[in-house]
């Protein structure tokens, strides 16, 4: 393989793609393993410790604001090699910032901030360029390459308990520098592969003029339910399992977010490979109705390995439905171009910042009880059961 190779062939593309959304999973599933070890360290409440996720959330959808309309005009090439550069940057400040602040919160919230940035153009940008990419087949792409997020994740939780149990989790400084390195090969790969622009194909229509399209805001709200599903019980899940459920954190981990990562995976990459045979979404609206089971499951069950259990299926139910609102967005508008997923990130990222807030502020509320937390977030998933059969009713000919 030589770089000449590289720079003419798409396939090196994906492939780097796949990498940008192992980034996009070290980003924002690191920091959820050392929340407890945050509010110890630091005497950090457990309403502040959600700031974090709100606060990450919160600058991606900024970003994702400003790449729908900077986006073209700037190059795709150079804006995802500088969210990579962000999100290395931000790693290492996450390791070092809170000891350099006299407050050591604010040193986590700038490290919070800067690798944000990065994950939030990784959002916008990786799925266009997997879209602009002369694939067939775009939704089993699109679903196969988002399902390297979860594999992201899988990685980030079992090489990070890895790394507690044998060198210790007060060392995590040191892991947060080794993470640090991925984005940057990233960043450098990158700069290497081609990448065409999914306005070539399509032409391209402005933010404003898709805000007016009135059905598109269903999709909007169906991917703001779909990002607090998922991100409302991954982001909680390693503080549920070693808080609420009392196991260890070691098993906490591996049970809860690691099952969970790897049962998201497993449902989009089974979808990619029968995508042909599948209705979308009919198989959204049956794992919207999965998610709605486990959330009760995880939230009321007496024992702890049924809770457990609960968070874990909750991946294999979440898994389709991001990139599956991506796929159904695109096939019906594909003039939409980037600010079609910039818009959609923008909706995600909401998500995002309400599901796990409304876990973290109801559990401060409540004593700290994460159990009620995960039970009130369940009104998003219910609310994207809803909007799933109300998006058949009006488009029932396709469903």
């Amino acid at each position: 393989m030589t770089i000449k190779s590289i720079r003419t062939n798409h396939n090196h593309t994906l492939y780097a793609c796949y990498l940008g959304y192992v980034t996009q999973a070290i980003v924002i599933n690191f920091a959820p393993l050392l929340f407890l070890t945050f509010q110890r360290t630091y005497n950090i409440p457990l309403d502040m410790i959600t700031l974090l996720i709100t606060v990450n959330f919160t600058i991606q959808i900024l970003v994702n604001l400003l790449s729908a309309k900077f986006a073209y005009r700037i190059g795709y090439r150079l804006l995802i090699i500088t969210a990579h550069i962000c999100a290395s940057f931000g790693l290492v400040g996450l390791g070092f910032f809170p000891e350099i602040f006299t407050n050591p919160y604010t040193g986590l919230l700038l490290a919070v901030t800067i690798y944000a940035v990065g994950s939030g153009l990784i959002e916008v940008l990786v799925s266009p360029i997997v879209e602009a990419c002369p694939t067939e087949k775009k939704s089993a792409s699109m679903s196969l390459v988002h399902s390297f997020y979860c594999w992201g994740q899988v990685a980030v939780i079992l090489f990070s308990t890895l790394f507690f149990v044998t060198i210790g989790i007060r060392n995590w400084r040191i892991l947060a520098v080794l993470w640090a390195v991925v984005p940057l090969i990233n960043a450098f790969y990158f700069s290497k592969v081609p990448i065409a622009a999914l306005e070539d194909k399509h032409g391209s229509i402005t933010l404003r003029k898709l805000l007016s399209i009135r059905m598109l805001w269903l999709f909007v709200l169906l991917m703001l339910c779909a990002g607090a599903s998922e991100l409302a019980m991954s982001q909680w899940a390693s503080a549920f399992a070693e808080s609420g459920l009392r196991v260890p954190k070691t098993t906490g981990d591996l049970a809860g977010p690691c099952m969970f990562a790897f049962f998201m995976g497993v449902s989009r990459l089974l979808y990619s490979k029968y995508s042909t045979k599948i209705s979308l979404r009919a198989f959204m609206l049956c794992s919207g109705i999965l998610c709605v089971a486990c959330y009760f499951l995880a939230a009321l069950a007496a024992s702890p390995v049924l809770a457990i259990a609960g968070c874990a299926l909750c991946g294999l139910s979440v898994g389709t439905l991001w990139p599956g609102m991506l796929s159904l967005a695109v096939g019906k508008y594909p003039f939409g171009g980037t600010a079609l997923f910039a818009l959609l990130a923008i909706a995600g990222a909401i998500g995002g910042t309400l599901g796990p807030a409304v876990v973290g502020m109801t559990s401060e509320l409540v004593g700290g009880d994460i159990r009620t937390g995960i039970l009130a977030a369940v009104i998003f998933p219910v609310l994207l059961v809803l909007c799933l059969l109300l998006f058949g009713y009006k488009d029932r000919k396709q469903f």
